[in-house]
């Protein structure tokens, strides 16, 4: 990707950015999705349940709606085709499959905008032109919002053992002939080495403090972080930099000697591929339990969108994660946790 410039210099098109709270008036960014963020279905579908259990709730306290995402969404991706595609291009969902985690919300999202749902067997590549098999003949597509990681994309270009890409369609990207969102490259937006860095690249690119606070954190292949850490382990969150879903990480505070231990040698032998995290006491919400009502910890993803022409949409909700667990930071839903409505009151 060095030297190519995304099609509308729009690189991450759906963001996903999970927020925390600590106290009355701190909030914090936990990490950036800006790879393949996944969520959103659930924050719809949370809102379509609630719209039906406790309807006299949304007209007594003004909700914002949630349900314009998908329209959002769909102009989103239109804005930022190729400039050699029609006035209305095709879209397409590119899912890894039915057995993927997350195929309920390809599916769903793919049905909501009026897209086809597409696996790569679905789509050739001719001409460096992306056409997708129909039962009318090839059709061409212009934008594809794909839910499948960098290097599953395309055999020729990244993993040669990849059933679930396109051969060819990184060349027909770089041709300029379709859009992907989000574009190739984006995870290192996702890095957890790179978030610590975010501070001073607001301040560089925009010339203005953050909003928003950082969570402190230690780079542990610096030797002074990497010596604090190894200090201080039982009292700290301990993340892979590439890590996500909540796996491959060590909640000191909750963890046992042996699994401290055992993180302790990976430190000492890789440094460079984690970082730490004081451990933070993330704000709690009502859940209903097995054995009533009780307190559990939460964070919040809001959903930005970025089109064509400085186009921003900022989704007025989110997807509330719950830690089901008591006690529990990890509200990772691949770590059995949950996820609530969250309203947004319209003042006007």
């Amino acid at each position: 990707m060095a030297g190519f410039r995304a099609p509308h210099d729009v690189w991450v098109h759906i963001a996903g950015i999970d927020v925390i709270r600590v106290d009355d008036k701190d909030f914090y960014v936990l990490e950036d999705n800006a790879r393949t963020p996944s969520g959103v279905s659930y924050m719809l579908e949370n809102r379509e349940a609630m719209l039906r259990l406790f309807p006299d709730l949304f007209v007594e306290h003004r909700v914002a709606p949630v349900d314009d995402y998908p329209d959002r969404l769909l102009s989103t991706l239109r804005s930022v085709a190729p400039h050699s595609a029609p006035n209305e291009p095709t879209v397409a969902v590119l899912t890894p499959g039915q057995y993927n985690s997350a195929y309920y919300e390809h599916s769903f999202l793919a049905d909501k905008l009026g897209v086809e749902l597409v696996e790569g067997s679905d789509l050739f590549v001719q001409n460096s032109i992306v056409y997708m098999r129909t039962t009318t003949g090839p059709q061409r597509v212009d934008v594809i919002y794909r839910r499948i990681d960098d290097e599953f994309l395309d055999p020729l270009a990244f993993r040669p053992d990849s059933m679930l890409g396109v051969p060819g369609l990184l060349s027909a990207y770089q041709a300029g002939n379709v859009t992907l969102a989000n574009a190739v490259g984006t995870g290192v937006s996702d890095d957890k080495a790179i978030y610590t860095y975010m501070p001073e690249i607001i301040r560089f690119y925009t010339g203005e403090e953050p909003i928003l606070k950082n969570v402190p954190t230690w780079r542990c292949r610096e030797d002074e972080a990497l010596a604090y850490v190894l200090d201080h382990l039982p009292e700290l969150v301990v993340k892979e930099v590439n890590g996500s879903g909540g796996y491959g990480m060590l909640v000191g505070p909750h963890a046992s000697k042996n699994a401290i231990e055992e993180f302790r040698a990976k430190l000492r032998h890789d440094p460079s591929n984690f970082i730490a995290q004081p451990t933070l006491s993330l704000s709690t919400c009502p859940v209903a339990v097995e054995s009533g009502v009780a307190p559990r910890h939460v964070d919040l993803r809001p959903f930005v969108l970025s089109g064509a022409n400085g186009m921003v949409s900022l989704t007025p909700g989110g997807l509330t994660r719950v830690a089901m667990k008591e006690g529990s930071l990890v509200v990772n839903s691949s770590q059995g946790g949950g996820t609530k409505d969250t309203w947004v009151i319209d003042d006007a």
